[in-house]
């Protein structure tokens, strides 16, 4: 039996799968990487790093990125440092949905 070449849509689902999420996460950093360059020390390339960090889970959160900035450096200033934990984005997306008015 001779060898079938198949084109067109019938070997779809045989392609493999598709990783577009997993490039448009990651196009960020790609981005980013120059701009890393101008960080001027290891330390502001380390705040950057806990900043994407933050924004990552606050999306992880279901939370909008700059929603949950704006609440955080809303309170903060006046947040006792002994429950700092309360900033971070699960115990935020976790007020909001138990309807708390807390959150700014």
């Amino acid at each position: 039996m001779p060898a079938r070449i198949c084109t067109g849509k019938e070997n779809a689902p045989y392609q493999g799968t598709h990783n577009s999420s997993a490039e448009r996460a990651l196009r960020a950093v790609a981005i980013g990487r120059k701009n890393y360059l101008f960080m001027g020390a290891d330390s502001g390339g380390q705040r950057a790093a806990s900043l994407y960090s933050l924004i990552g889970t606050a999306k992880l959160s279901g939370l909008d990125p700059a929603f949950y900035l704006r609440t955080v450096l809303a309170t903060i200033a006046e947040h006792p440092i002994n429950r700092i934990e309360e900033l971070l984005p699960w115990n935020i997306a976790a007020l909001l949905q138990t309807g708390s008015s807390k959150v700014a």
